[in-house]
């Protein structure tokens, strides 16, 4: 079954986090333009080359008391609108008209992330602790432009 939401924000940095907002951007086999990893053993390449999470988990997030936001935890695609607790390896994901990708895998929550959650604690978004609560990293299968408020389809 598919579903559908939008684009709340893209996000790079030139190494680290937090990453900061873009309106548009290119996206293709190496991520999304611009965006920077200090870390290539753990972030990166063909199978991680795009990071998205959703904008209710954020807010949800929030909501608990965690200084958490859009581009805190190192997405580069924040999504609204998706059901997040459908979203797992192989669920394909287009964004606006052109970019699709597949799902590859959870995130681990990484250190440089803890200043996100209160007490530090990163591990409120790993999956094998809270299933549906975790970033995702995906796969570009056809590249394309984006920019804010594009539609998102994951199937």
């Amino acid at each position: 079954m598919s579903q559908s939401g939008h684009i709340f924000q893209i996000s790079i940095s030139n190494g680290g986090v937090p990453k900061s907002a873009l309106h548009q951007a290119w996206i293709d086999a190496s991520g999304v333009a611009g965006d920077q990893h200090r870390d290539l053993v753990h972030h990166g390449g063909p199978d991680r080359a795009v990071c998205l999470f959703s904008l209710e988990r954020i807010l949800a997030l929030q909501a608990e008391g965690n200084p958490i936001f859009p581009g805190s935890v190192g997405e580069n695609i924040t999504v609204a609108g998706v059901d997040w607790s459908t979203v797992a390896p192989g669920t394909r994901i287009r964004l606006g008209n052109d970019v699709v990708l597949e799902v590859t895998d959870y995130t681990t929550p990484c250190s440089n992330i803890k200043p996100s959650f209160s007490g530090g604690n990163s591990n409120r978004i790993l999956q094998k602790k809270h299933a549906g609560w975790s970033r995702v990293y995906a796969r570009v299968l056809q590249a394309g432009e984006v920019k804010i408020g594009d539609r998102v389809v994951a199937e």
